[in-house]
């Protein structure tokens, strides 16, 4: 059964249609990136998976159940959420921000702590040094570590990543993209990631969803990417190419 699975699923805002008729399935542990420009789509592809957003007709199901069938509250707790900026609580410190979910879920505080150091271990934060620093105290890069870090916090089986490393300087965001390939090594974790930006889409996809004004144009391993005669496939490779 794929982790996650769209059905015709098409989101309408009034007249306008944002996504149009995408069906595709996410397996187990593999890392799909949701290319395209924006206003493609991606984003409310996304946001669908969590129930941020409901289709207006067809389906999206996770672990073989439709998104309108959860309980929304359950279903967001069940799946890690990064975004651009990190979305860090401003009032909580980094050990509050990661222990949330948990603490919300009903653990233990010495679990809480125990999950909270070991995390900001795996992001390459040490507990001693960050637990208890507030989010205006550390870099946009280590602010990021510690958003990846508060969306593994309840050990979710789905990821979802919304171009979280798109405001930062070149050289943290390819430090960032390395740990996010560590990580998903050692974890396997299944991780839906929005990006335009096509390099990064390379590196990190097992597979690539292209969207394009609202429909899927291209779905396949980078490697077939490139061979794409699709022409907004093309245009995307002409970036990449001209860099």
């Amino acid at each position: 059964m794929p982790a996650v699975e769209f059905r015709a699923a098409t989101f309408k805002i009034g007249n306008k249609t944002i996504l149009d008729n995408l069906t595709l399935a996410i397996e187990s542990g593999e890392t799909l990136v949701l290319l395209g420009r924006s206003g493609s789509g991606k984003t409310t592809a996304l946001r669908l998976i969590n129930g941020m957003n409901l289709p207006t007709a067809g389906e999206v199901l996770v672990d073989g159940k439709a998104t309108t069938a959860w309980d929304l509250v359950r279903l967001r707790r069940s799946i890690g959420y990064v975004i651009q900026e990190s979305g860090l609580f401003p009032h909580f410190s980094v050990e509050r921000n990661i222990g949330l979910v948990p603490k919300l879920e009903g653990w233990e505080e010495p679990r809480i702590a125990a999950r909270t150091a070991a995390l900001l271990e795996s992001v390459s934060l040490p507990a001693k040094d960050f637990a208890k620093r507030m989010p205006r105290e550390l870099s946009g890069g280590q602010r990021q570590r510690v958003g990846v870090a508060r969306a593994l916090a309840a050990d979710p089986k789905i990821l979802l990543f919304d171009e979280p490393f798109g405001a930062l300087d070149p050289v943290t965001r390819l430090d960032l993209q390395r740990e996010f390939l560590r990580l998903r090594a050692e974890l396997n974790k299944t991780s839906v990631f929005v990006t335009h930006d096509v390099r990064e889409a390379m590196e990190l996809a097992t597979r690539i969803a292209l969207l394009h004004e609202g429909r899927l144009a291209f779905l396949g391993t980078p490697e077939d990417f490139r061979a794409s005669l699709h022409p907004e496939a093309h245009a995307f490779l002409e970036v990449l190419n001209a860099e």
